[in-house]
């Protein structure tokens, strides 16, 4: 355990075995797990053996996304809580990850402290634009997975964004704790193995180009609550607006020139060009068995 009361939180839809393990590894340091499972009612789950003393497994059969899940466990958390150390249902913690993490917080400053994402299956950093160094460094924006938050920081920023449902959830998180002032640090030599998804290599003008495949909802989303994101933010950050502009455009055009599934993924694209300018969102793009619950702030669901 650390000094700090942590409670682990993990996000799961249909969860593989892995989810044991991850819930192990975080009850070795964490006082408390609330596994938040969005598998939809009548499909078994791993997490359905997980429940005891310690762990406490929500599941409402709804598939709320990643942001409905994170909602539910805030707030589920026990009282004693002092910090929250975010998971998903892949990524197991290395020895002493956890503790490495907290014992950062006892800067005062820092509000968010998160270690380095590697792609589980080489080892290899896959967060572009990345800095490099062994060090602590302020980011604008960290993955949740394998973040630590400060209990009092989570309270005052507020629900997560449910209307952008999985992509983008953490960004928007960060860049509004960020404008109201709370230090994100990334501890560069504390590494996380989390899994990417299915990314393939492809070989154009003599380079090699790595590409990640999505299903067409994904690149929907991808592109709708990105473009989302830099309309509100390039003004307070035009630097991580223009990283994220780069983004898209590059998950645009890799896309449209070496994915099998281009037409439907394109259109899906320009799907997510038209809602991000229209603000709104079109609810065919949610995956089967999605439970949508935007806040009172967000504009139309249309087909």
């Amino acid at each position: 355990m650390t000094d700090l009361v942590i409670t682990a939180v993990v996000t799961a839809y249909h969860p593989d075995d892995r989810l044991t393990a991850v819930v192990e590894a975080a009850l070795v340091t964490c006082a408390d797990v609330i596994v938040v499972d969005n598998t939809p009612t009548g499909v078994a789950s791993p997490a359905e053996g997980l429940a005891g003393p310690r762990v406490e497994v929500l599941r409402s059969g709804r598939n709320g996304g990643l942001a409905g899940a994170l909602n539910d466990a805030v707030r589920a958390l026990p009282e004693k809580t002092e910090a929250v150390l975010v998971l998903d249902q892949d990524s197991v913690l290395p020895d002493g990850l956890v503790a490495t993490l907290a014992a950062h917080l006892a800067d005062p400053s820092i509000g968010v402290i998160a270690p380095t994402p590697v792609d589980a299956a080489d080892g290899t950093t896959y967060e572009r634009f990345s800095p490099t160094g062994d060090g602590l460094v302020d980011q604008d924006s960290v993955i949740t997975s394998g973040m630590v938050v400060r209990r009092s920081v989570l309270d005052a920023a507020g629900p997560f964004r449910d209307e952008f449902f999985v992509d983008w959830v953490d960004n928007d998180f960060c860049l509004r704790l960020r404008r109201n002032g709370v230090r994100i640090v990334q501890d560069m030599a504390t590494r996380l193995p989390h899994s990417i998804g299915d990314r393939r290599e492809h070989r154009f003008l003599g380079r090699t180009v790595k590409v990640l495949r999505y299903s067409a909802w994904r690149h929907y989303w991808i592109t709708r609550n990105g473009l989302v994101m830099i309309r509100e933010n390039v003004r307070s950050n035009p630097r991580w607006s223009l990283m994220a502009l780069l983004y898209i455009g590059r998950q645009a055009l890799t896309t449209a020139v070496f994915e099998p599934s281009r037409g439907a993924n394109v259109k899906a694209i320009a799907g997510g060009v038209r809602d991000a300018v229209l603000n709104r969102t079109t609810a065919r793009y949610l995956p089967a068995g999605t439970s949508y619950r935007a806040g009172a702030d967000h504009t139309e669901v249309g087909r």
